[in-house]
């Protein structure tokens, strides 16, 4: 049957070609009519505009274009049924392919993995089946990959290891895959968040590499699965090879495992063992460092140096409601992973039946936030747990050791305003209204405008991109990540010193947050123009134009680029070419939006209010004060 639809689908591509129906279009629209040719249903009309006698595709719905290339598909949530053409290979300049939510069936096309500048590819949500082919490793690119929630079956490709840029997502859970993981997966990118849930994978999951990294979640509802972090331990041991250095051209080739690694896997054991269920790497870590033998108050009256030896746990405000020990004894799993550190979610087993259902958020500083010297950092710390705001993560504890460094803050529920608009792993959005996303831009501006003005000293973010704007049960938005530019990379490498910036007199107001910080030149394309390019001083005006991308990521739902396309502000550019070119509003905004008419006057004000924050000349940028009340004056009637 697929190869039926494969030769049908040729026989309509090859017939556009050759009797001249689509003569203006070049090839990347060649490949897009075969895509439409291959979708039998569209319900909401995503193609009607995907015409052959266009000049280019670059104006259709869901497409976006560079240099009059397709670099972008996004067809998310259209009830598309159909199945994918092999001709989507032939996009040479294609980056983003996302069709998740829809209803695409028959197996992934082999050719579909020569589009190599791919570095997000989401499948998710259909019903494609079949196995995954190994030409998976031709996207050597790819940062993100989700095949999740559809019935693909057969071995996991050993070849996935091979993509050794995944740093965001690997997703292959809900589908049908059996067999063992292989031990080369631990060769993937620790940032790497791996979810190979609800499948029929079997054995020992390896005690390997990056797989060291991940916790429970990843692996659960594989019922023959065994082994840390599994709480059913294997039937008999089974020697799995180490990957200090990972070979996948001999595989039976197994390093030496190095005396770190194994004390981490004793410990474990001895965890385990003791029936306390200590699911990641940061509990052990806590252990290994005489955590449990830290301090535990207010910040007063401690002797330094004992602290930066034993290590120190500071409670901020009574608000906690659990101690040391309740965190010890919790639950954790890995959540995300950044230059920042590790970010888990530890759910709290204490006594008291406060802490039992207690969840927090706790994240693992990086290897530079080791620079820091504890009085110096307590300032770091406690100047971001002044800052409490209802649209604001507030930050509830934190431990302190020379070599080990830890933030306790509230655990938002609801995932983040990026998986909300642009789909990832189990996420359960459907797509945001209008109100909607007018409730979390303004919760977002109050947010950051009182970070603004909080202090005389002019704080800042500093970091600030939809991963960083929570959301919990009703929408409502928090801005997280506030103070972890400066207390994740230290400015001195020495762990005895301060950083240079910071002088025992000095706090947070002048150094991790201040309007002097530096922030070196980066590909992020939320970062204000004169620190991405010119290596310029990070003000609170970089913030307005980080918040000004993310405006125009609510009112588009349009990924902005990422950083192989550092070079141009992709998104912002597009916007604003569209309006001085006077383009209809259905081409700029979210489609999901269109239903929406009532709202254009409200879309328009916000599109209005993010092109001024995202003024290349800062000083044309309003204060976040302006953006705030301006948005505060648009109401949904």
């Amino acid at each position: 049957m697929q190869r039926y639809h494969h030769q049908q689908h040729f026989a309509f591509f090859f017939f556009l070609v050759y009797f001249g129906v689509t003569v203006c279009l070049n090839s990347d629209g060649l490949a897009l009519m075969a895509l439409k040719a291959a979708i039998s249903v569209d319900p909401t009309g995503a193609l009607t505009s995907w015409w052959e006698a266009s000049e280019t595709p670059c104006n259709w719905a869901g497409v976006t274009c560079k240099h009059r290339r397709v670099t972008q598909i996004s067809l998310n949530s259209r009830g598309l049924t159909g199945y994918l053409p092999s001709e989507l290979g032939l996009l040479a300049h294609l980056k983003r392919l996302t069709l998740s939510h829809n209803n695409l069936s028959h197996a992934i096309p082999v050719t579909l993995f020569n589009a190599t500048t791919l570095l997000v590819l989401d499948l998710s949500h259909n019903s494609l089946t079949g196995p995954l082919p190994l030409s998976v490793s031709h996207l050597k690119n790819l940062v993100h990959f989700d095949v999740s929630s559809n019935a693909l079956s057969g071995h996991l490709p050993v070849t996935l290891a091979l993509l050794v840029s995944l740093s965001g997502t690997l997703n292959l859970s809900y589908n049908n895959f059996t067999g063992s993981i292989p031990f080369q997966f631990g060769s993937l990118p620790v940032t790497l968040s791996l979810d190979l849930r609800y499948n029929n994978l079997t054995g020992q999951i390896p005690q390997v590499g990056s797989l060291l990294n991940q916790g429970p979640t990843a692996f659960s509802n594989n019922p023959n699965l065994c082994g840390f972090p599994m709480q059913n331990a294997c039937p008999e041991s089974v020697q799995i090879p180490n990957l200090t250095n990972p070979n996948l051209t001999n595989p039976n080739r197994a390093p030496n495992r190095d005396r770190g690694g194994a004390l981490f896997v004793c410990v474990i054991a001895t965890v385990a063992l003791s029936g306390v269920v200590l699911c990641s790497v940061v509990v052990i870590l806590l252990l290994r460092k005489g955590f449990g033998e830290g301090q535990i108050g207010k910040g007063e009256g401690e002797n330094n140096a004992e602290s930066e030896e034993k290590g120190r746990f500071v409670v901020i405000g009574d608000e906690l409601g659990f101690e040391l020990e309740d965190l010890l004894r919790g639950s954790a799993y890995v959540m995300g992973k950044s230059g920042s550190g590790i970010l888990y979610k530890v759910v709290g087993v204490g006594k008291r039946a406060a802490a039992a259902e207690t969840v927090v958020a706790v994240r693992r500083l990086g290897e530079d936030g080791g620079a820091w010297r504890l009085k110096e950092f307590e300032a770091e710390v406690e100047g971001v747990a002044r800052v409490r705001h209802p649209n604001v993560v507030a930050l509830r504890a934190y431990y302190y050791a020379r070599e080990e460094k830890l933030l306790v803050t509230d655990f938002v529920r609801n995932g983040n305003l990026h998986t909300a608009l642009h789909g990832g792993p189990s996420n359960s959005f459907s797509p945001l209204s209008w109100a909607a996303r007018l409730k979390i831009a303004q919760g977002a501006a109050s947010g950051l405008t009182y970070i603004h003005e909080f202090s005389g000293r002019k704080y800042v973010h500093g970091n600030l991109k939809s991963t960083k704007i929570l959301l919990d049960e009703d929408l409502n938005p928090y801005i997280s990540g506030f103070g972890l530019t400066r207390l994740g990379i230290g400015t001195s490498k020495s762990p005895t010193s301060a950083p240079k910036q910071l002088s025992s007199n000095h706090s947070m107001t002048t150094s991790a947050i201040g309007s002097n910080s530096n922030i070196s030149a980066s590909s992020n394309i939320y970062l204000a123009p004169e620190v991405r390019i010119a290596c310029g001083k990070f003000t609170q005006k970089c913030d307005v134009y980080s918040f000004g991308i993310v405006l125009l990521e609510l009112l588009t739902g349009r990924l902005p680029e990422l950083g192989a396309e550092s070079d141009s502000v992709e998104l912002e550019s597009f916007v604003r070419k569209a309006f001085s070119e006077e383009k209809p509003l259905s081409e700029i905004i979210d489609p999901a939006l269109l239903p929406e008419v009532y709202a254009k006057k409200q879309v328009i004000a916000v599109f209005h209010v993010a092109l001024n924050c995202t003024e290349l000349d800062p000083e044309l940028r309003p204060r976040m004060r302006t953006v705030s009340e301006t948005l505060d004056r648009i109401k949904i009637q």
